[in-house]
């Protein structure tokens, strides 16, 4: 079956986009195709709850400009921003890059750690919106930047892989790789890390070519069912039209 899964960064670095991209297109099963999208607007790097909230903006207008012809989307950013909103807002299947990731490790052991940048308060809040905060053994966080990532891929590896081993050590069963800047960076550290690494790029991918093949419809009912279409001022047209219906 030959698919179109649409990535889409919810910040403006485009070499945030260009590693989830080439990330996906590894996982991607043979015949899929990627589609990789940066917002026009928004935070360069999310780090906190206010640029999380103008990158759901964000995220939602490129979501609206880039969907048609692809069967799919994922989130690539792993604050999941806007997640929920993007699943009533588009006609196809809508997969967040974490919560695919949270749940893939939960089907490889008892208990997962993450391993990330910064920002750990808000990870937990995410993780325990998806119900599995007693699945969390704990959160590492490593001395670098999303930016340092794209500049010393092979300097940050070494410090994720350390991170890894540490909440391995404390009782993690799988790790997840949490950041998009991460993307891709499993393959290169998985045999320095004796409990499997979970990369968000990936198991949000895989999931999406899942729900396609299950031929999943949108709900015309309930709360995630399409907008009604009321009137909003100073939106981009495509996101217009869609809240319009």
């Amino acid at each position: 079956m030959s698919l179109r899964i649409l990535v889409a960064n919810a910040n403006t670095t485009a070499a945030v986009t260009e590693i989830c991209a080439a990330a996906a297109r590894t996982a991607a099963s043979p015949g899929t195709e990627i589609v990789a999208a940066t917002p026009r607007f928004g935070p360069a790097i999310i780090a906190s709850r206010v640029e999380n909230a103008i990158a759901g903006h964000a995220i939602l207008d490129c979501l609206a400009e880039h969907h048609e012809g692809c069967d799919a989307a994922v989130l690539a950013v792993s604050y999941d921003t806007a997640l929920a909103a993007a699943r009533q807002l588009l006609p196809i299947p809508v997969v967040g890059m974490t919560e695919a990731a949270c749940l893939a490790a939960c089907m490889l052991g008892g208990r997962f750690g993450l391993v990330t940048f910064s920002s750990a308060g808000l990870y937990r809040e995410l993780i325990a919106s998806y119900g599995l905060s007693s699945r969390l053994s704990g959160i590492g966080l490593v001395a670098a930047s999303p930016y340092d990532a794209a500049s010393d891929p092979a300097g940050v590896a070494a410090k994720v892989a350390e991170a890894a081993r540490g909440l391995a050590r404390d009782g993690a069963d799988a790790v997840i790789l949490g950041g998009a800047a991460l993307a891709g960076m499993g393959g290169r550290i998985q045999a320095e890390v004796p409990v499997p690494l979970v990369d968000g790029i990936a198991a949000g991918v895989r999931l999406a070519e899942a729900l396609v093949g299950l031929g999943v419809r949108r709900p015309r009912a309930g709360s995630y069912a399409a907008p009604t279409g009321r009137a909003s001022v100073g939106l981009g047209g495509a996101l217009e039209r869609l809240l319009r219906g």
